[in-house]
């Protein structure tokens, strides 16, 4: 496998005056790359930053709620991108919010995904010296509620510790009894399915799925946000405590912060946080893929060290009932916090590429704007193949207990996990400078945020795929801000917040500018 990380010559980019069929894309020093990687014989590169934006900490959406979380997930729709002329670009992106403020406790917060008109104007003559402002700009649109089979609101509350709600034609679903209206204020008090939703894909019809951390399960929602299907992943998956299914993710409300749950962590399936959070879409649109944070609890999830074996599920999508065709096994990256701690670098997003190759967005945490560490240490856009991985679908290891790992995190003989391939590293400085921002340093807006979990590709050249151009492709990443503000709202603007941390996180865009190799199709049903 070649890695390499070079630095990028400061190079003042013109536009050609005659380009083939008219594409008028900004060209860049084809010399020059910042990282590249070859896995399985197919070289991936990154060229060069191309953007940076933000949207203010305490945006508001049509409910008057405020805007946080997006980063969670995004997704770029493939029919709206358009290129406006040289350097210049429009289209329409989604983003998905978590399960809303809670740094200090859940809150009966209504999960939603946020629509937004995006343009993007290249800056080919930014550098360190000269450097650019930001040049992707946001414009809010809409917001769409998500609600239950029955239209039902549903909430960001942690689950209950035992018990689920039901109805027909779904499995069992994670749900949350709350008092008064769940904020800590007077009400009749319900129950609501509760959603922690971090992966998002956006179908042609304008549905979504979602992939989600409590259950952890992946739901289908149309495009008015009414939840159509429900996808529960193997037994393995799901949590338990005392040998009893157990949705609560230990993340009680901010009304009861004295609720707990014993033990905390659970002890098979899913841990705490650490769900699905991952998922992406095959270019013909018949595999879903999602992904956990990191391992199950009996294959060395409750402690960081050994939480390194991440498995991922490949359902066929083709037919109305979704069919697991294939699981696999990722192991994820490891690194050294700034204590010299060994950690696991938990994965924040997937992205198809080929039926054998996929994006991992891996990432340490505790490091940027608002943390104690300022200095990231790995943020990654990385490859995996699965094409030698084991197939690890079987009733054995799917069942409750079936594990493919020991408790320390150690794989099972015969068990070959995906190939891992290290490439984008979001943390140059010498990139990310040029648009004025930084990894490391001191705290401020222009400090890289800690939580960056979402990808999404659309073409350089849209619609004409020449080749200077047709394998070239621009990688929106959004950061996860946990809606921290000074100046916050939730039900429906009728409660104000003020984030004990005592920071305004904007949440942050980034923009590479990358090149695949022949084969790959990051953008569902691109030609």
């Amino acid at each position: 496998m070649l890695f390499k990380c070079l630095p990028v010559v400061a190079t003042t980019l013109a536009v050609v005056s005659a380009i083939p069929h008219q594409s008028f894309v900004l060209p860049r020093a084809a010399a020059d790359f910042v990282d590249q990687t070859t896995c399985k014989g197919k070289t991936y590169t990154y060229d060069e930053l191309a953007g940076y934006g933000f949207i203010p900490s305490d945006e508001r959406d049509k409910y008057g709620d405020t805007i946080g979380g997006i980063g969670s997930a995004i997704a770029l729709d493939k029919n709206a991108w358009r290129r406006k002329g040289s350097g210049s670009y429009t289209g329409i992106l989604w983003g998905l919010p978590d399960r809303g403020w809670n740094t200090e406790g859940t809150l009966n917060s209504w999960p939603r995904v946020h629509k937004f008109a995006i343009s993007l104007t290249l800056a080919p003559n930014a550098t360190v010296e000269n450097p650019s402002g930001p040049n992707l700009r946001f414009t809010y649109l809409d917001t769409v509620l998500f609600t239950g089979p029955d239209g039902a609101p549903t909430t960001g509350l942690d689950p209950d510790a035992t018990g689920s709600i039901t109805y027909r034609g779904f499995p069992d679903l994670p749900v949350a009894t709350y008092v008064g209206d769940g904020f800590g204020g007077p009400g009749p008090g319900g129950k609501a399915i509760c959603l922690d939703p971090e992966g998002l894909f956006l179908n042609g019809d304008g549905s979504f799925w979602i992939s989600d951390e409590y259950g952890p399960y992946i739901y289908k929602f149309d495009k008015s946000g009414k939840m159509r299907l429900a996808i529960r992943p193997p037994e393995a998956y799901i949590p338990r405590r005392n040998n009893t299914v157990s949705f609560s993710a230990d993340s009680p409300p901010r009304y009861d912060l004295t609720r707990t749950v014993t033990p905390s962590d659970t002890t098979t399936g899913r841990d705490n946080n650490q769900g699905l959070e991952g998922l992406t879409v095959s270019h013909d649109g018949n595999t879903l893929y999602a992904m956990l944070q990191s391992a199950l609890d009996q294959e060395g999830g409750p402690k960081n060290p050994t939480r390194l074996n991440s498995r991922i599920l490949a359902y066929d999508i083709s037919t109305r009932t979704p069919v697991l065709a294939h699981e696999y096994v990722v192991t994820l990256p490891t690194y050294k916090d700034a204590k010299g701690v060994p950690k696991v670098a938990g994965q924040s997003e997937i992205h198809y590429l080929s039926p054998t190759q996929l994006l991992v967005l891996s990432r340490d945490s505790g490091a940027g704007h608002g943390q104690k560490v300022s200095t990231s240490v790995y943020r990654h856009l990385d490859v995996i193949d699965l094409s030698a991985a084991t197939d690890i679908k079987s009733p054995t290891n799917d069942a409750a207990t079936g594990s493919i790992a020991s408790a320390t995190g150690v794989l099972n003989p015969g068990v070959v996990a995906a190939e891992y391939c290290p490439w984008l590293d979001y943390n140059h400085n010498e990139q990310l400078n040029r648009f004025g921002v930084r990894n490391g340093g001191p705290q401020g807006p222009e400090l890289l945020n800690e939580k960056w979990e979402s990808i999404s590709f659309v073409p350089v050249d849209p619609g004409h795929g020449s080749a200077n151009n047709g394998n070239e492709y621009f990688v929106f990443s959004l950061s996860d801000n946990d809606f921290i503000t000074q100046n916050g709202f939730v039900n429906f603007g009728m409660l104000p917040y003020h984030d004990a941390s005592g920071v305004n996180l904007d949440t942050q865009a980034l923009v590479f500018r990358v090149t695949v190799p022949d084969g790959a199709l990051p953008v569902a049903g691109e030609n």
